[in-house]
Parts: C-alpha cells; sequence; structure tokens
C-alpha cells in the first residue's frame, strides 16, 4: 500500500511541475498584433507551415493593402535589416553615411597603430635581447624619442576628434523637422503619435511568426502598424516612456535614442530611400525586451498624404479644423508684431522730442534752464 502511495504522489507531483512550466513559458512568450499586450501567442511554426503561409500570400497577391497598417511597401532583404554579417547595415541617410565613414577611418587608425606598435615591440625583442648585447645599455632617456612619443599621439587623438565633434554636433542639433513623430515605449510594445497631423496615434505590436511569414516580412522585426514617413523629409522624433526604460533605435538610419520615463529625448533622421527599415528597443526593459520591434516605412510624400488622410479618418479628425485652429495663432502672432512695431516707433518719436527740447533750448544749457523753470537762481 505504501508503494501505491508513493507511486502516485509522485505522479501528482510531475504533473504540478509540468503545468508550472507551461505556465512559466506562457509568461515569456511575446506580445504580438491581434492579442492584448500582455497575452501570450502561439509556438513557433514549423517550416512546413511557413512556407504553406507564404505559398498563400502570394496567392493573394491582389489582395487590398490596410492603409491604416502602412503603405503595403515589400521589405528589401538587402537593406533595412540585418545582413547576418559582419558589416554595419547599408545607410540611407547623410547622417548615417558620414557616421559609416569616421567607423571605417578609426578602423584603419587602429590597426595602423596596432601593427605599428607590434612591430616596434618585435624588434626591439630582437634587437635589445641578451645574446646581441652582453652589456646592456645604460641610456636612461632620449629627449628626441621622448617629444615624439607625446606629440604623435596627441595628433593623432586631434585628428579623430575634429571630425567627431562636428558628427556629435549634426546628430543632437536637428534641422527644422517637416514631421514630427512621438514614439512611446510600453512594455513591450511601442505607441506612435503624430503631434503635426492632428494627434492620431497607434500601437505598433509584433507580428506572430506566422504572420511575418505570410507577409514576407523577417521575424521578431515585423509589426501590425507601421511608423510612416515621406523620403527626403526632416522627421524629428520625440521618444518617452511609460513605465521603463527603453530605446528607439533603427541601424540604418543610425539612431539610437533612449526612452526615459517622465523625460522626452529628441533624435532625427532624413531618409534617402524609400523602403521598410527595422530596429529593435535596444536596452533591456523586462522579459519581452527582444520582442518589441520598429518598423519604418520611407514612401513618396503622395503616398505620406494618403496615409495621413487614413489616419485622420480612422479618429475622426477633420483637416480643416487644424487650418482653422492654426489661423488665430497666425493671426495672433502678426497681431504681436504690429503691436510690438507701434510700440517701438512711438517710443522713438517720445524719446526724439525729448532730444529736441533738450539741445534746442533758448535759454542757456539744459541744467540751466531746468533751473530756471523750477525758480532756483544760477550762478554765473
Amino acid at each position: 500500500m505504501g508503494r501505491f502511495t508513493h507511486i502516485a504522489a509522485a505522479a501528482a507531483l510531475a504533473i504540478a511541475v509540468s503545468c508550472g512550466g507551461v505556465a512559466a513559458a506562457q509568461e515569456l512568450e511575446p506580445v504580438t498584433a491581434g492579442t492584448a499586450p500582455d497575452s501570450a501567442i502561439s509556438a513557433e511554426t514549423t517550416a512546413d507551415e511557413s512556407a504553406v503561409a507564404m505559398d498563400a500570400a502570394e496567392e493573394m497577391g491582389a489582395e487590398e493593402v490596410n492603409v491604416l497598417a502602412g503603405m503595403g511597401t515589400k521589405a528589401d532583404a538587402a537593406m533595412g535589416q540585418p545582413l547576418g554579417g559582419m558589416d554595419i547595415q547599408p545607410q540611407v541617410t547623410s547622417l548615417g553615411e558620414r557616421a559609416n565613414n569616421f567607423n571605417t577611418l578609426l578602423l584603419i587608425i587602429m590597426t595602423v597603430v596596432t601593427i605599428f606598435v607590434f612591430a616596434l615591440l618585435i624588434w626591439a625583442i630582437i634587437r635589445f635581447r641578451r645574446k646581441a648585447n652582453p652589456v646592456p645599455s645604460k641610456t636612461t632617456h632620449n629627449v628626441a624619442i621622448e617629444i615624439l612619443w607625446t606629440v604623435v599621439p596627441v595628433l593623432i587623438l586631434v585628428g579623430i576628434a575634429v571630425p567627431s565633434f562636428g558628427l556629435l554636433n549634426d546628430q543632437y542639433d536637428p534641422p527644422e523637422a517637416d514631421v514630427t513623430v512621438k514614439a512611446i515605449g510600453h512594455q513591450w510594445y511601442w505607441e506612435y503619435e503624430y503631434p503635426d497631423e492632428g494627434g492620431f496615434s497607434f500601437d505598433a505590436i509584433m507580428l506572430s511568426n506566422e504572420e511575418a511569414a505570410a507577409a514576407n516580412e523577417p521575424k521578431l522585426l515585423a509589426t501590425d502598424n507601421r511608423v510612416v514617413v515621406p523620403v527626403g523629409a526632416t522627421v524629428k522624433v520625440l521618444v518617452t516612456s511609460v513605465d521603463v526604460l527603453h530605446s528607439w533605435a533603427i541601424p540604418a538610419f543610425w539612431i539610437k535614442m533612449d526612452a526615459v520615463p517622465g523625460k522626452i529625448n529628441e533624435t532625427w533622421f532624413n531618409a534617402e530611400k524609400t523602403g521598410v527599415f527595422y530596429g529593435q528597443c535596444s536596452e533591456l526593459c523586462g522579459t519581452k525586451h527582444g520582442f518589441m520591434p520598429i518598423a519604418v516605412e520611407v514612401v513618396e510624400q503622395a503616398q505620406y498624404d494618403q496615409w495621413v488622410a487614413a489616419r485622420q479618418a480612422d479618429a475622426g479628425i477633420d483637416p480643416a479644423d487644424l487650418i482653422e485652429a492654426d489661423a488665430p495663432a497666425v493671426a495672433t502672432a502678426d497681431a504681436a508684431d504690429v503691436a510690438v512695431d507701434t510700440v517701438a516707433a512711438n517710443a522713438g518719436g517720445e524719446m526724439s522730442d525729448l532730444v529736441e527740447a533738450s539741445t534746442a533750448s533758448p535759454d542757456g544749457t539744459v541744467i540751466e534752464q531746468s533751473a530756471a523753470d523750477s525758480g532756483v537762481a544760477t550762478t554765473e
């Protein structure tokens, strides 16, 4: 009887452990499109299931594009996503090109310095070994060499610093923005707002592996809603968070900006090519940190206008109301400018009268005239 009791207890314990493991695994599953942000998703599809999904997507090629989610630009495996090598992703902004070239320059400088130092070390080991120099040198210093090994590194660092400071200044001193996007980090997804377009907002949730395969997009990087911006426009990105630290990063734009709760950080980019560009949260933010991707779709201006119109209509925003709301602000600014000009003109006229009265006094100096007006006698 005791043996069967132990067997039953062991079986019950095994069932409890397996159930607990399933629950723990469900807690760590990523947030995906079509579900609440903290809900679980199904397990990864097999290779056969992914192939079937992709075939189905190809058969549905004529399917209408959901404009709210994006303009349907196809992802390019050679641009805007990891290439699987050691190289930096191809840059599509002028700032990214400069930074990439500067990175290459630094690698060349580091290589040259490293080769020179190792060659000098090997030469010193061979040249001044005990066998070749039974009587060691008693030299204590060499002024020329000491000047060289001090001045040359300083010149190298100054040569690196000059382009570095210019690059940093351009990164954090953005030009006037054409489009403003606010990126708000949540555990574990991104929320976006377009304040200049009426303030409409939306969430961007990661697609499941099945959905990504059906859309022919990279898994763990595709989202249900894309950030849409026009090509050639300066886009200002305001980055913040509502819970913990996150980081909004797009490698192809050379952007990485931390999202700090209670603080708004600013970055910018100007994409010179159309396409879809992916990124991820780059600050450890919890168990699903690896499952809050970023997808930016760069389109032509006409497509961007179409997408904005669809978003505004979905949010119940009338573009005419935005124009009317801007008109009073412009009128107020113009009125303020006129008022300032009027005050300045009046002040200038009053000052001129005072100057003329003081310089054209018929009875002598200003002091004498003032004394005469007050009835006080002056002495010669």
